[in-house]
């Protein structure tokens, strides 16, 4: 456990807090502080000081929960890698095959009955 000191509305508050978590109270008393600063009402009496922070954080929550839910835009989607570059041997190995496949196409056109 970790002790800190935090200072809201002027005033300074000894805490416990487990061990790691200083910073994130820390934060907390300070978004604390800066509301009763906002209302105008550091320098009063605790209990007072507490009734108005609590009120305000607990307008800020209820608005927060009374918007409507904000749509997830999914992350854009990520670049194809490059296509492999493909050897210039096969680019025309490729291109003699086709050719192939082409005549032979052509001389089962001349072969075939006409229908």
């Amino acid at each position: 456990m970790a002790n800190i000191t935090l200072t809201i509305g002027g005033r300074e508050f000894m805490l416990a807090c487990a061990d790691g978590e200083e910073p994130h109270v820390t934060a907390l008393a300070r978004m604390i502080d800066e509301k009763l600063a906002q209302a105008g009402v550091v320098g009063q009496t605790e209990p007072r000081m507490l009734l108005f922070a609590s009120l305000m954080l607990a307008d800020e929550l209820h608005e927060l929960r009374r918007r409507p839910p904000q749509a997830v835009t999914p992350p854009p989607p990520l670049p194809s890698p490059p296509a492999p570059e493909i050897p210039a041997v096969l680019v025309e190995e490729l291109a003699r095959i086709a050719d192939h496949v082409e005549n032979l196409a052509d001389l089962l056109e001349q072969k075939a009955p006409n229908a």
